[in-house]
């Protein structure tokens, strides 16, 4: 017999009756009326605290969503996943990037192969080519050591590593040979270009991370880099198009065939896997990157943190699990407070690029409409997700959480210590209390987001333009310091996260077909730009649109 729809169980309709109670509750009044809120509703593991007490809800929302998540089978998806399932069933595959940090000495053994030898092998052959790196030993086709890396990705391949390596860069190992690492993503090229125009070909090595190795954006640039790279090198002597290619390009991919037949060298050919989405992939080969800016024994910081919060993910009872609360307090806005956009605010200038990251893992994991067996959604599944520094956004989108018409869920993410190890005395105290600074802005924030006008002390009422109406849901989540395992374990959180919240959806969180499906309509249009031909199966708009470039570049010939 088929299972009831989840908005359609005992457990659902319980808290959408209790949420017509919950809506109209302040969160003034829910702090009133519990006075070590705080201490009921916070949870800490892997470095990380996670303090969901200013979400709108009380002890029995808990224990209702909760029991809708024991419903919908959350214990048992979560042993799926990490025991390596076909979790990932339009693709009937697993999703397996749990194991890309298993330890060197344990074992994940799935459909009959253990997975974890065949990772630690790419990871001992990453480890080799970043000593080269460092050592100054991998060397350019002129004979000179390389300088500059260009990652030529997109999606996964640039969000990920982009994020990790801009988030790390205070552990830059010192005394080696000088590495920098750039990123290029955009088709069109304009970051290339960028790139090309600083950069000394004699000492710049391009990595290509493509699963497929058929993405057009990345063999978009790595076409452009060749060129540049032969039309720079090609008339040195001694210096030929197969030794190039030897020396200057890396890949990253499923299909090692595809690598050796755009020319990247066998011993330049990492392996990544087609059970890893590319959202989900930083913990391996696609990391390349991040290894080379912070180093290996760095980057296996990186993992055992993301493993920890793995083990605890596994072990931690539900009312205690870090993922499965967050998801809990994120399906409580959505589905039953109405609450459809979610903003990410850290408060260190090291996650800069961390929204954007969780932009793609949220939306790309969970916009979907459809559920495991085909039926369509009959409930909101995820929310818009978009964010910014915290200090940067409070001169930008902050009169919209405050005083707009749209209810926004928002999480504030900070560190606890910072600048403490700076040598300098004078140096590190003002350091120091910039870094307070910026604490005070997050938690005043928050507050005010919660509280609105009793955050303030007033002698008296407030014209109507200068009110606050708070009772704005928010989480607040507290890194003791950013180190390589608290980022591993607070990436970690928010994937699983995901994984929580797609099963509470009946959602698959690991294919992307919308995505898919503009990438071939994307190759339908470039073809009818291209040959001229075909023009007539367009719809009116993308036809005018497609005569206007036709007349532009005949304006240029």
């Amino acid at each position: 017999m088929p299972h009831l729809p989840i908005d359609q169980r005992h457990a659902w309709r319980t808290l959408a009756s209790h949420a017509q109670t919950m809506r109209y509750r302040h969160l003034g009044d829910l702090f009133a009326d519990e006075p070590a809120r705080h201490l009921r509703y916070t949870r800490q593991a892997a470095g990380l605290t996670l303090d969901l007490s200013k979400q709108r809800w009380n002890g029995d929302t808990l224990a209702l969503l909760l029991d809708l998540a024991r419903d919908a089978g959350v214990p048992e998806a979560i042993q799926s996943l990490l025991g390596g399932e076909r979790v990932n069933r339009s693709e009937d595959r697993p999703a397996l990037h749990t194991a890309l940090r298993l330890p060197v000495d344990t074992s994940l053994v799935v459909e009959g192969e253990d997975l974890v030898p065949a990772v630690h092998a790419t990871l001992d052959q990453m480890a080799t080519l970043v000593e080269r790196f460092h050592a100054g030993q991998c060397r350019g086709a002129t004979g000179k050591a390389i300088r500059h890396v260009v990652n030529l990705g997109v999606g996964g391949s640039d969000l990920g590593p982009l994020m990790v390596t801009h988030a790390l860069s205070d552990y830059r190992p010192v005394g080696l040979h000088p590495v920098e690492v750039h990123f290029a993503s955009t088709m069109d090229g304009s970051q290339l270009a960028d790139h090309l125009a600083r950069l000394n070909p004699e000492t710049t090595l391009f990595v290509l991370s493509s699963k497929s190795f058929t993405t057009i954006d990345t063999l978009s640039n790595a076409h452009t880099a060749r060129d540049w790279l032969m039309a720079r090198l090609g008339n040195e002597e001694g210096v030929d198009a197969e030794l190039v290619m030897r020396q200057h390009f890396i890949g990253v991919s499923a299909s090692p065939e595809k690598m050796a037949e755009w020319g990247i060298a066998p011993q330049h050919q990492l392996e990544c896997w087609d059970w890893v989405g590319g959202r989900y992939s930083l913990w391996g080969a696609i990391g390349l990157p991040i290894a080379l800016v912070v180093g290996m024994e760095c980057f296996h910081e990186l993992l055992a943190g993301a493993h920890a919060m793995d083990t605890h993910f596994r072990e931690a009872p539900l009312e205690d699990n870090l993922p499965v609360l967050l998801a809990l307090a994120g399906v409580w806005n959505v589905n039953f407070l109405d609450i459809r956009a979610h903003s990410i605010l850290p408060y260190d200038g090291r996650l800069e690029y961390f929204a954007a990251y969780l932009e793609q893992l949220e939306m790309e994991s969970n916009g979907k409409s459809v559920t495991h067996d085909g039926r369509e959604v009959g409930y909101s599944t995820c929310p818009v997700v978009w964010g910014q520094l915290g200090p940067n956004a409070q001169h930008a989108f902050y009169q919209l959480l405050h005083q707009g018409t749209q209810a926004v869920e928002c999480d504030f993410i900070a560190t606890l210590k910072r600048y403490d190890d700076v040598v300098e005395p004078g140096t590190r105290d003002h350091l120091m209390g910039q870094h307070r600074l910026a604490l005070a802005n997050c938690f005043a924030q928050s507050r005010l987001l919660m509280l609105g006008d009793d955050a303030i002390d007033s002698e008296g009422p407030r014209p109507g333009h200068k009110r606050y109406r708070g009772n704005q849901p928010s989480t607040t989540l507290l890194l003791d310091r950013l180190t390589p395992a608290t980022l591993g374990a607070l990436i970690a959180l928010y994937e699983h996260k995901v994984f929580v919240q797609a099963t509470l959806w009946d959602i698959n969180p690991f294919d992307q077909w919308g995505v898919e499906l503009g990438k071939t309509i994307a190759g339908e249009t470039q073809r009818i730009l291209e040959s001229h031909a075909g023009l007539e199966a367009m719809d009116d708009s993308t036809r005018a649109l497609i005569e206007a470039v036709w007349a532009a570049e005949a304006g240029d010939s």
